[in-house]
């Protein structure tokens, strides 16, 4: 059984990543897609194709059909950006993939502690700073992201795009504001 299949057969895995060290946030809660690719610093075409090919699904709700908004969870976006990041790097989405895939089948509890080294070609996961030492000494590791910074960032995006709502709201919002005021 690949790390895939395993991640198939238990539905709620991203969610048993990222319970530790993560902001109290209420389930349902959910960002549009919008807000949630401005968060994470990606394009609306990047979230949907990535959302698409299974790499990074909003864990809120699915897409259900045309028209349908996806909601991505504050883990979500934090995924999100960790991969924008790690492309950022240049690393090959085929190697992220394989990085998100792995995280999820070691079911990390703490990703405020962890950071993700690699050496230009692969991603390795060190939950320790031991492991980081131990990655650099052997001459793997080119470069790492501490993943609680990445979190910080996510969560101070979200204020901020929160705080600004009411101003950016679209042409059709504000008819809608309008109708029901």
């Amino acid at each position: 059984m690949t790390a895939r299949d395993a991640a198939d057969n238990e539905p709620f895995v991203s969610e048993l990543l990222f319970t530790d060290g993560m902001p109290a946030m209420d389930d349902e809660v959910g960002y549009r897609g919008a807000v949630a690719a401005r968060a994470a610093g990606i394009t609306y075409r990047q979230l949907d194709y990535w959302a698409r090919t299974e790499l990074v699904q909003p864990t809120v709700r699915g897409a259900s059909g045309s028209g349908s908004q996806r909601l991505y969870g504050f883990r979500d976006i934090l995924v999100l950006k960790l991969v924008k990041r790690l492309l950022d790097t240049g690393i090959s989405l085929q190697q992220i993939r394989t990085a998100v895939d792995q995280l999820r089948a070691a079911g990390i509890r703490d990703l405020a502690g962890t950071t993700l080294m690699s050496d230009g070609a692969s991603v390795y996961l060190c939950t320790s700073n031991d492991e980081v030492i131990d990655l650099v000494s052997r001459g793997q590791g080119v470069f790492g992201i501490a993943v609680g910074k990445v979190l910080r960032e996510v969560e101070t995006e979200l204020v901020a795009f929160e705080a600004q709502a009411p101003e950016t709201m679209d042409e059709l919002s504000a008819r809608r504001a309008a109708r029901t005021a």
